[in-house]
Parts: structure tokens; C-alpha cells; sequence
């Protein structure tokens, strides 16, 4: 009843709304936090709709939180798991006794769109280009993007935050940029307008872009229960790879997504739907160098200080999935 109150009192002040209630027969409830209904988060909901809680006796709720909120949770233990990926590892390292657990997307869906008149990445330096927020994980993309291409983006471009992809996709509509990083579904519609796809991220390079976290404690003291949670993931991930239609119709009831937006979304990141939750190494190397120079980190920082893929391994055998 402690931490009932501790939860109810918590979710009260930071104006959580709970998107989603399973009604499974489970010894406790688990909570599970997003931040968003789109496609990047499609393996919760798939997850959810599909049965794959219930199928393996969680009795699940999925509460929509921002960042900083998920992580004071996830801490505190008023949720159990997040989605959250970036912000566990960041908090990891700052000493916090969270861990990611399995990697659900390996690349971001992000694409660097161009005005017309743009045929290739090299053609932007001295350009500006939109991104979301300084220091998020697609500023940090359109740098790795436009580094790949020959380009200092610190000297040789000015990148202007706009906040949301409809700034970001408004603000290239206007003219008042040449290029801007966008999400799904967007960079269909901006191919549709006559935009041009000058780079897509998971063609380049493998950079986890959404995953899970829990606490260092649940992972100890609930391991089945975290074995569990991970399967229903990666069994709504292969799910999400291998039924079109189906994955569509769940982005566009949980997301209240337009038909042809959920069709762009879904034509546009299935590949990236991890199909086992494996933290390749090279993608999580590059999440961690990033995660230092933002937190002004010197020291090397080894994989096991920021994720523990001990229930990864076991789910993975229960599925008969032979670790990458």
C-alpha cells in the first residue's frame, strides 16, 4: 500500500495519463513509460494489442512521461520499465543504478530532407538545417550524418533548432532552412511535396535509438519478471517485421495515426525493429562516446557500467534465438 500511495501521489503531480490498461491476472502491475504514440514506440503498443503481455502473464500498463520524468520514476521505482533509451544510459553514467536491458530499434528512423535544388549531403556546407533540440538524438544524428559526408557541422553549417518535426518540416516548407532532420512520416510526405532524401540514418550506420531500461534492483529482485517483459518486446518486434497490415492498424488505433501517415511511418522504419533486442557493440560504443562528451566524461566508460544483458540472454534462449 506504501508505494501504492508513493506511485498514485507521484503520477498526480506529474500529470501522467495512462494510455493503456491490461486486465492480465498478475501477482503486481507493472508500468511501463513512453513518450510518445509514434511509430518509434509501435513495439509497446504491438505488445499490448497483439497479447504478447498477457501471453506472458504481465498485467501491463504503458503511461506516457517526457525524458527527465521517466528516469526520476524509473529511480524511484514508481514505473518499472521505460523506453527511454538515451536518457538511462546518460543516467548510468552519472552514477544512477539504471540499466538498458534490450535494444528495440537498432537505428534511428531519422532522414536528412533537402530542398529541391539539393542532390547530395556534401551540397549543404555553409547551409542551415533544422534539427529538433540541441543535444537530442537527432541533433546528434544530423552531426553523424553530415561528419559522414565530409562536413564539420559545428563550422561548416548552423544547425537551428525547431522543436517537433512539424517545426522542423514547416520551417523547410518556408524556406528558412535547406535541410532538416525528420521522422516518419514526414520524410514521405516531404518526398511526396518534391523535397529530396538526401541520407536515411540506418542506412549509414547502427545507433540504438529506442530500447529498455530498468533499475539495477528490479533487474536483481524480479529477474523472471524482467526475462518476461523483454520477450513480449522482441516477440512484438518479429511481429512488427513480418505483418504489414496488422502493425499499420495498431499505429493507426493506438497512435490515432491517418491511414497513409501509418503506412509512410510503417514503409519507413520496419527494418529498424530489432529482431532479437541485442545491444550490438559498435551501435552501443557509439551511443556511449556520444553520452560522454555531452556529460563531459574522460574516462573510457566499459559497456557493463550502463547496460545488463543477463535477462536479454535468457529471453533470447526461451525463444530459441541465437544471440548476435
Amino acid at each position: 500500500m506504501k508505494r501504492g500511495k508513493a506511485a498514485g501521489k507521484f503520477l498526480l503531480c506529474a500529470a501522467i495519463i495512462f494510455l493503456l490498461a491490461d486486465s492480465a491476472v498478475a501477482a503486481d502491475k507493472i508500468r511501463i513509460s513512453i513518450s510518445s504514440l509514434d511509430a518509434a514506440f509501435l513495439t509497446a503498443g504491438v505488445a499490448f494489442k497483439r497479447g504478447f503481455f498477457k501471453e506472458e502473464g504481465l498485467d501491463t500498463e504503458l503511461i506516457r512521461m517526457n525524458a527527465n520524468v521517466s528516469i526520476t520514476a524509473l529511480a524511484t521505482g514508481d514505473i518499472d520499465y521505460t523506453m527511454i533509451f538515451g536518457s538511462v544510459i546518460r543516467a548510468a553514467m552519472r552514477g544512477i543504478p539504471l540499466r538498458v536491458i534490450a535494444v528495440l530499434l537498432d537505428s534511428p528512423p531519422y532522414a536528412l530532407i533537402a530542398r529541391p535544388q539539393f542532390n547530395d549531403t556534401k551540397a549543404l556546407k555553409g547551409k542551415n538545417i533544422g534539427i529538433g533540440v540541441y543535444g537530442s538524438s537527432n541533433d546528434v544524428v544530423t552531426r553523424m550524418i553530415l561528419e559522414r559526408s565530409g562536413i564539420d557541422p559545428e563550422r561548416e553549417t548552423k544547425l537551428i533548432a525547431f522543436g517537433t518535426d512539424g517545426a522542423r518540416f514547416a520551417a523547410l516548407k518556408e524556406g528558412l532552412v535547406d535541410a532538416a532532420i525528420i521522422a516518419p512520416p514526414g520524410d514521405a510526405q516531404a518526398r511526396r511535396m518534391g523535397f529530396k532524401v538526401l541520407a536515411r540514418a540506418n542506412e549509414l550506420f547502427k545507433f540504438p535509438h529506442i530500447g529498455l531500461g530498468a533499475s539495477s534492483r528490479k533487474i536483481k529482485e524480479k529477474p523472471q519478471e524482467v526475462v518476461h517483459v523483454i520477450k513480449s518486446f522482441i516477440r512484438a518486434n518479429q511481429f512488427i517485421r513480418e505483418n504489414r497490415q496488422k502493425s499499420v492498424n495498431v499505429l493507426i488505433d493506438g497512435g490515432r495515426t491517418q491511414r497513409d501517415d501509418a503506412i509512410d511511418a510503417y514503409d519507413s522504419t520496419w527494418q529498424v525493429f530489432s529482431p532479437d533486442g541485442s545491444l550490438a557493440d559498435d551501435g552501443m560504443r557509439l551511443v556511449i562516446d556520444d553520452a560522454r562528451k555531452a556529460l563531459k566524461i574522460e574516462r573510457a566508460v566499459p559497456l557493463a557500467e550502463v547496460a545488463d544483458m543477463s535477462a536479454l540472454r535468457e529471453a533470447q534462449r526461451e525463444l530459441g534465438i541465437k544471440p548476435r
